[in-house]
């Protein structure tokens, strides 16, 4: 079944970022896409689906906040998220994020003054680190790399990005415009995800809100 074929797909990616490199353990995953419509929002909540129910303890943050959509996925309210963790610093109660006993979702929050700019702080990049320390991954759904500049900067703070690429849908010229952003930072990239391929998925993606 389209299902199964799907579970599966994503078992296979998890193991691909768990042995894809012998020396350095992926654990901040960023994914992206060209453009919007292509599924990186899809991908990015069913890869930490995944990764949780494989025991791993995961944390999904929301990193789009121009136009967010983790929170409709899960169902949370986006009143309170990243937005309020950066710039207001308040104390975060983590436990109330749990979806279930090893995923943590954090929404965007309303949208900051200067959504780059609060991506790129110092703030930003703490807690980050204070999530490693607790959590094994932490995958970070951010905007379309070719729209704004919002993904190309949390990329550098992370160990590895993915490129959700849909299919007849995705120009070849703008796959490539996108790996050379990525390159001219010196980000890793972990590979490209190829989402709705010659398949009836029509109904199923329009159930999760895709982006």
């Amino acid at each position: 079944s389209y299902t199964s074929m799907l579970a599966e797909s994503f078992r296979t990616i998890k193991t691909n970022i768990q042995y894809s490199s012998l020396d350095k353990k992926y654990k901040v995953i960023v994914i992206t896409s060209s453009k919007p419509g292509e599924g990186k929002t899809f991908v990015a909540s069913n890869l930490a689906l995944t990764l949780a129910q494989g025991g791993k303890r995961v944390v999904l943050i929301d990193c789009d906040f121009r136009n967010p959509n983790i929170h409709r996925k899960f169902k949370y309210s986006n009143i309170y998220g990243l937005s309020e963790i950066l710039l207001d610093k308040e104390s975060f109660n983590i436990s109330e994020r749990k979806y279930n006993d090893n995923l943590i979702v954090i929404p965007s929050g309303r949208m900051p003054p200067n959504p780059s700019e609060t991506l790129a702080s110092e703030r930003m990049s703490e807690f980050l680190e204070e999530l490693k320390e607790e959590y094994d991954y932490i995958i970070l759904d951010t905007p379309p790399l070719l729209f704004v500049s919002d993904p190309q900067v949390i990329s550098t703070k992370a160990d590895g990005t993915i490129l959700v690429v849909r299919a007849d849908k995705t120009k070849k010229y703008e796959i490539k415009e996108s790996y050379g952003i990525l390159k001219s930072i010196n980000v890793n990239v972990i590979g490209t995800i190829l989402n709705g391929a010659k398949i009836k998925t029509r109904k199923y993606y329009g159930e999760y809100g895709e982006k």
